[in-house]
């Protein structure tokens, strides 16, 4: 999905000046264990999906319309896996933005992975030992998800 409509009208109004805004990652993983990547057309980088909440979305509804805006493929949210910042970004329009970094654990329901939208040019089942080069916000995101006991975690001061 491109820009979402709310963004574009408050750009009209504040230019490129910065956004805060709330994003969600979500981790998928099969009954194998594998986790379900995405390599995005902007910038040819594999991450987990992810996607910015719509306004008056809840997190976890994100998450799972997100897996299958993208690639087709149908989770269910197991639990919050933590909760970040993200740096300051700056998009090549000129946009600046900021994301609070919503990272929900999510399971495999149905659906043969695929690309599903133009957001992305590839989606593929890894398994966790031969992960391709991802950005170290989606690593923790992974790493999160994975702790055994389920915890949330948080970025401390």
């Amino acid at each position: 999905m491109p820009t979402p409509d709310f963004i574009l009208a408050l750009r009209k109004k504040i230019g490129v000046h910065p956004l805060w805004l709330p994003g969600v990652k979500a981790v998928v993983r099969d009954d194998a264990g594998r986790l379900l990547l995405v390599r995005r057309a902007d910038n040819g980088r594999w991450t987990v999906p992810a996607g910015i909440l719509e306004p008056g979305e809840e997190p976890a509804a994100t998450a799972v319309r997100e897996v299958l805006e993208e690639t087709g493929v149908y989770v269910t949210v197991t639990h919050l896996a933590g909760v970040g910042t993200t740096a300051p970004v700056v998009y090549p329009n000129g946009d600046h933005a900021q994301y609070l970094d919503v990272v929900m654990a999510c399971h495999y329901v149905s659906g043969e992975a695929r690309v599903a939208d133009d957001e992305n040019l590839e989606v593929a089942w890894f398994v966790p030992d031969a992960l391709p080069d991802l950005a170290p916000l989606h690593r923790r995101a992974i790493e999160w998800a994975g702790d055994p006991g389920r915890r949330a975690h948080f970025v401390g001061k």
